[in-house]
């Protein structure tokens, strides 16, 4: 079974993504064993394919405008391609380098609702 670990990730710094750009944390999924043994995805070598919203721009450059905000909200979780956006890392509040990712809204594939 798999299970996505969301850990509530604070910057040092704020970003604000122009245009149409979303700033995702891509969460790592992680599978139990029969037996009860963990393995984490960045095991299996495959990409996250899911994440959360932390910031949002507010539309008005790109292909057809859109305000991201319109769709998504920070604290979202996303689904979006494999290959998707640009990998950027940045530190969070404890200096911890943290990953994450710039997609342009139609990289965005769905909302995840609990």
């Amino acid at each position: 079974m798999a299970t996505a670990k969301l850990h509530p990730v604070k910057l040092a710094v704020r970003i604000r993504p122009i245009g149409d750009r979303v700033v995702v944390h891509p969460v790592e999924k992680e599978q139990t064993t029969a037996s009860g043994i963990v393995i984490p995805d960045t095991a299996s070598g495959e990409k996250p394919q899911e994440g959360v919203v932390l910031a949002l721009g507010k539309g008005g450059v790109g292909k057809d405008c859109a305000n991201p905000a319109s769709f998504l909200k920070v604290g979202d979780r996303v689904l979006f391609g494999k290959y998707a956006g640009d990998d950027v890392k940045l530190k969070d509040t404890s200096g911890k380098d943290i990953e994450v990712k710039v997609l342009h809204l139609d990289s965005v594939l769905g909302v995840i609702e609990s």
